[in-house]
């Protein structure tokens, strides 16, 4: 092949890879045999074969037609006003991104720039004449993909702002202010909308925390979906005095203090659900802080049968929430679903001849027919406080919020002697130190074998987005750090997802609980009575049955729910 006084455009893809010594003649050879039998594109069949990457590919065509090319970094920061210009249907369809304007003509990335009947559609819908560059088709999905996805995002909250109100302030001195109509200063208008468009983004996305944190230069917005913290936005460090005093203007907080933590609520109102909002405020040596928790279940139904379950645990779990009386705990730590699991629970036995009562900091989710108490430990409203008077009001089920003292664990134990139903929590990390910890706390052994029934911890992974999800082969160190005995190694097919707009490209969406149960028999209450070593109790609990979290998890993954480093990150390893 001749290669004096090479013009590319005058030559063939091949060619001009090879004279760029990304190939030789005998790959060309082989591509083209190939070719005859697929029909498919020389530049495709030598990428698939991993000879060329798709920039060598585009950087050659876009030297045999003369043009410019555009590689996906640079596509991937095309601006949404341009790259809504082109409807996103036609966009997939076509495979072109617009990617700039002037005001005559319209800079657009395709994968074949010579397609004359599309650059004349691209005339039509924008009025402005089409100047193509080159791109692969990798790399043009992936914009698409990801900006039509943050478009679509933004003109939702724009359009759910209408339907946004807030409820600021205390219980005592509540002022509904509706974001759509609320007259504010110019000075304050940017702050006001970034606030409510960082709120809508949450909510829509599900997420449980919003985190407002300054740095040197920036502020960094994450709103925590499916428990990992997520960043949405990166505002510049001068709007952050101004976002702080929005949310503390809501919450009703000091927005002169800014040397001392402070702690506020709010409720939020959308067309389909009520949010209660907790607002936390802690200075940093950058400024403060802000987290807001955003507590409610939304439109999704709570049921037992949704959580996770298998179903022998499930059997397991729903005969010992219908006994009489008796103690049931669930134990892990802040945000694992214990709340949740607990009122799925109290739904599943609610029924009109039961009084089911529950003391609550915070309540978290308002159930009809059921009597919820809220504390306030600045007037004295506390767990013990509560308790003693609840025992007044003739209670069948009683659910306390966490047992974290002395004096609450002793009127749960006492509650649940006397003939009635009690369940809580308990932060402790697998459920026989729960057992450990309630002992710790200072209830006689004697006491708590009598009274407890179950004790369940409880973790969430995440589950592997549907969208995106593929099998995989894990590797050999990541099998090892799991622990997953060979056997069933050999047996599970791995997924994982490799990401998409459906799940922000984390490969995961949405949670579901991996669950330890130890039941309480005669002989695990014989070992309790003995103040036994917690070690013991573990192992006569999973003599008995007892699936250890690490391992619940392992049946997650053989189920092709979740993935090994999922598990991994949630549990720790039996020893």
């Amino acid at each position: 092949m001749a290669m004096d006084n090479f013009n590319p455009q005058f030559s063939k893809i091949g060619e001009i890879l090879v004279h760029e010594g990304l190939i030789d003649e005998k790959q060309v050879d082989a591509a083209l045999a190939e070719q005859k039998e697929s029909k498919e594109k020389i530049g495709r069949i030598l990428i698939k074969h991993g000879a060329i990457t798709e920039d060598d590919f585009v950087k050659a065509y876009a030297l045999q037609l003369g043009t410019e090319y555009v590689l996906e970094e640079e596509l991937l920061k095309s601006k949404e006003e341009f790259v809504k210009l082109l409807p996103e249907d036609f966009a997939v369809e076509n495979l072109v991104v617009a990617m700039n304007k002037t005001d005559s003509t319209i800079i657009v990335a395709m994968d074949d720039p010579e397609d004359l009947a599309t650059l004349d559609t691209i005339r039509k819908i924008t009025r402005l004449t089409p100047d193509p560059k080159v791109a692969g088709i990798t790399a043009i999905n992936r914009t698409i993909d990801k900006v039509y996805s943050r478009i679509r995002q933004t003109d939702e909250v724009e359009d759910a702002i209408s339907n946004l109100s807030i409820i600021s302030g205390d219980d005592d001195n509540q002022q509904e202010l509706d974001l759509s109509t609320e007259e504010v200063s110019a000075d304050q208008a940017p702050f006001v909308k970034l606030v409510n468009l960082i709120i809508m983004e949450a909510i829509k996305e599900d997420s449980t925390d919003i985190h407002i944190e300054p740095g040197r230069d920036e502020v960094t917005v994450r709103i925590r979906i499916d428990g990992v913290l997520t960043k949405i936005m990166s505002p510049p460090i001068s709007s952050h005095s101004g976002l702080v005093a929005r949310v503390k203007i809501l919450s009703r907080l000091n927005i002169a203090e800014h040397r001392l933590p402070q702690d506020g609520r709010m409720k939020i109102r959308t067309a389909t659900r009520d949010i209660d909002v907790r607002v936390s405020v802690l200075p940093t040596i950058f400024g403060e802080k802000v987290v807001l928790r955003l507590l409610g279940f939304g439109g999704k139904k709570m049921s037992l049968n949704n959580l996770g379950f298998t179903d022998d645990k499930l059997k397991v779990f729903r005969k010992w929430i219908t006994q009489p009386y008796g103690m049931l705990l669930l134990s892990g730590p802040t945000g694992c679903g214990k709340s949740t699991t607990l009122y799925a629970s109290l739904l599943e036995i609610q029924d009109e001849g039961t009084n089911i009562t529950t003391v609550e900091d915070p309540v978290e989710y308002q159930i009809p027919g059921i009597n919820q108490v809220q504390m306030h430990e600045e007037i004295g409203l506390t767990f013990a406080a509560s308790l003693r008077s609840i025992l007044r009001q003739d209670p069948d089920v009683l659910l306390i919020g966490e047992i974290r003292d002395s004096e609450t664990a002793d009127i749960a134990v006492k509650f649940s002697l006397t003939g009635h139903l009690v369940f809580s929590t308990v932060h402790a990390n697998d459920a026989p130190s729960t057992i450990t910890r309630l002992l710790d706390i200072g209830i006689p052994p004697f006491l708590l074998g009598s009274s407890l029934n179950l004790v369940m911890a409880q973790r969430l992974v995440r589950v592997i987005c549907s969208h995106c999800k593929e099998a995989y082969t894990p590797s050999k160190a990541e099998l090892e750090r799991l622990g997953m005995p060979d056997e069933m190694v050999k047996e599970t097919t791995f997924y994982h997802g490799k990401g998409c707009s459906h799940c922000r490209y984390t490969g995961y969406r949405g949670r579901t609980a991996i669950h330890e149960i130890l039941e309480v028999t005669q002989p695990v209450r014989k070992l309790i009575f003995d103040n036994v070593n917690e070690n013991l109790i573990k192992e006569k609990s999973i003599e008995q049955g007892m699936t250890p979290l690490r391992e619940a998890g392992f049946v997650k993954v053989m189920e092709g729910i979740t993935t090994p480093y999922e598990v991994m990150r949630s549990t720790v390893e039996d020893v």
